[in-house]
């Protein structure tokens, strides 16, 4: 058992600590970036992570989904691949000396997007390289960067014989760029705190976040030989016409007057997009099915049910209008994201406090943002009794694109910041070396 004391300390001292940390945090991220943790993937990461709070003297639960309980939650997604195998990490930091100040979860999703065309990249994408500020590779910035701040912040005050006075939780989840069936788990497994901070790479701190919802439409149609094409009637052409007739919906729900208050001046809030196609079967048939998967963004007020209510009225309109419908079927799945939009009261103490703390380090006001796309903050502002927002290293292009990269100067700004608020937020004691 380590004795504490109480202590002042000066703020200048914790951010310098953060900075000392600049070349490990660096060769913390270029690891983690190495392990390729794609969809059903991710364990190698996840290990990494287990070992690294571990060596931190955080108690680490480690634990796999179970999703008949995810299953019977209300904000459940239908699930893409077996949780075998696949396990949240949780750090979990409890104080030696006396409990003060507020609780504190960290979260962050280990899991990364497809590469894409691996031709298109200057360098292998799970092969980090290091460019004067900037750090390569798929996750560098979304969000394996957030990670590495929240995870160096909290040594940053160990490196100064400090320690956060109340409960401190360190997430590292599977799954959030395709359900949150990650971060719900966390839930389901009881974690609580006064507060969440997502380490997610957002512009300023992000106070609202869209819905999404994702579906998959299977197409039928008629195949008939290449020669003949004009009396068949195409699976994939079929497909791609119901998915302009869902572009109409779109455009009425990226109207000024259907806009929701938080994406009053934002250009174009609502975005439908076409992820995948596979269809056809030969170059001289025309093809008899076609599979399109579909992510659909609508805003806070509209729930998930209102959603799919819309598409699937405007799906059938569509069906209905097309003059060979007789020929034709499709047949709607919903697997992957049913998630709810949700906004932060911007008086939450978590968000004016960490705002104050990011004033006081960067010298710039921290701005809000509206954020087009979701994130796991639904879980812990929704269902979780805990107010949560997003701030992270923002500093960074291509985010699910090619050549993704992190700024290593905004990482290491988040991570002081983070350390601080740590401090101001959970108050700090001072750890004295064990009898």
């Amino acid at each position: 058992m380590q004795e504490t004391t109480e202590v002042q300390v000066s703020e200048a001292t914790i951010v310098a600590a953060a900075h000392a940390l600049r070349s490990e945090t660096v060769a913390m991220l270029q690891t983690l970036v190495s392990h390729p943790s794609l969809l059903g993937h991710e364990q190698s990461a996840q290990s990494f992570m287990a070992e690294t709070f571990e060596s931190l003297g955080l108690r680490v639960d480690e634990f796999q989904i179970d999703e008949a309980k995810l299953r019977a939650h209300p904000a459940y997604s239908p699930s893409i691949v077996s949780y075998e195998g696949r396990t949240n990490v949780v750090g979990i930091h409890r104080p030696n000396g006396p409990f003060k100040g507020n609780s504190l979860i960290f979260n962050g999703h280990i899991d990364v997007v497809p590469t894409g065309a691996e031709v298109l990249w200057t360098n292998p994408p799970f092969s980090p390289v290091v460019d004067g500020d900037r750090l390569y590779g798929r996750g560098s910035a979304d969000m394996k960067s957030g990670i590495v701040a929240y995870t160096m912040a909290y040594k940053a005050l160990k490196s100064i014989g400090l320690e956060p006075a109340s409960p401190v939780y360190f997430q590292s989840v599977i799954e959030e760029e395709c359900t949150g069936n990650g971060a719900l788990a966390c839930l389901i497994e009881g974690y609580r705190a006064d507060a969440a901070v997502i380490t997610e790479p957002v512009d300023g701190v992000m106070t609202c976040q869209m819905g999404v919802l994702w579906l998959t439409i299977e197409v039928l149609g008629k195949p008939v030989h290449a020669s003949v094409a004009q009396t068949g009637v195409g699976a994939i052409d079929f497909s791609m016409y119901l998915f302009g007739e869902l572009k109409k919906l779109e455009d009425k729900w990226n109207a000024p007057s259907a806009r929701y208050r938080s994406y009053a001046h934002h250009t174009h809030p609502v975005n439908f997009n076409l992820g995948k196609v596979e269809g056809g079967e030969w170059a001289s048939s025309v093809p008899s099915k076609c599979r399109s998967e579909i992510r659909i963004g609508f805003y806070p007020d509209m729930k998930v049910a209102k959603a799919k209510a819309e598409i699937e009225a405007a799906l059938a309109a569509a069906y209905e209008a097309h003059p060979a419908r007789a020929a034709l079927s499709y047949k709607i799945i919903y697997q992957g994201f049913q998630a709810d939009g949700c906004e932060v009261d911007m008086n939450e103490p978590v968000l004016t406090e960490l705002s104050k703390c990011h004033q006081d380090i960067v010298g710039e006001a921290l701005k809000p943002s509206a954020f087009t796309g979701t994130t796991d903050a639904k879980f812990f502002n929704l269902y979780g009794e805990t107010p949560a927002i997003c701030y992270g290293p923002a500093g960074g292009a291509n985010i699910h694109g090619i050549d993704e990269w992190v700024s290593i100067d905004s990482m290491m700004q988040v991570t002081a910041v983070l350390a601080v608020f740590m401090a101001r937020w959970c108050g700090v004691n001072a750890v004295a070396p064990a009898n």
